[in-house]
């Protein structure tokens, strides 16, 4: 399989799943080639991260320095993408699942960039000026939607219970949280 039809095949899968259709599961392997080609998911997951950044910028303002508050973004985004990897890493084994790790990684990466789409895709009607409860509203369903398919894909993949996969979902989150709780500290 080509790197392009890998990165289609993931994104294909991640699509499915995120219609709630399970068989997305079974159109990406769990060989190493694959988890490595998964990895292509952050290059591709930046540019949400990056209309996010604008989005916020234009609701809060520019920072003094854009460039750096941009760089410290863009930093956190892809150690906090790579601490959760090596993590689950470490734990599947531990909850019994390391022979579906590989699966897991892959398709967790490639739902990552749909997550984004969802969380912009959230956040467009209030840039548009709706109304507060309507942009709220709008936000608070397609961030629900991502948690839902990193916790669906991960239940899938991984063959674990409700709890596990909340588990893991507030896991990552609270990474990303930490991480980005840390930069800002450290750059006051």
């Amino acid at each position: 399989m080509s790197a392009v039809s890998g990165v289609a095949a993931g994104l294909f899968a991640a699509l499915r799943l995120a219609r709630g259709r399970p068989e997305g599961v079974a159109l990406v392997s769990g060989e190493h080639r694959t988890v490595v080609r998964s990895f292509w998911a952050i290059a591709l997951s930046l540019p949400t991260v990056i209309v996010r950044m604008l989005m916020s910028w234009a609701v809060d303002g520019v920072p003094a320095d854009p460039v750096h508050a941009a760089g410290r973004e863009v930093i956190v985004f892809v150690l906090g993408w790579l601490v959760f990897v090596e993590l689950t890493h470490r734990l599947a084994p531990m909850i019994g699942k390391a022979d579906r790790w590989g699966r897991y990684i892959v398709l967790w990466n490639w739902c990552n960039v749909v997550e984004g789409v969802l969380v912009i895709v959230g956040g467009i009607p209030g840039m548009l000026g709706a109304p507060a409860i309507v942009g709220q509203a709008c936000d608070l369903i397609m961030i629900g939607w991502a948690l839902w398919l990193e916790w669906y894909a991960t239940r899938l993949t991984l063959g674990v219970g409700i709890l596990t996969a909340v588990w893991l979902v507030v896991l990552d989150q609270s990474i990303g949280i930490f991480l980005t709780s840390l930069a800002v500290a450290l750059s006051s």
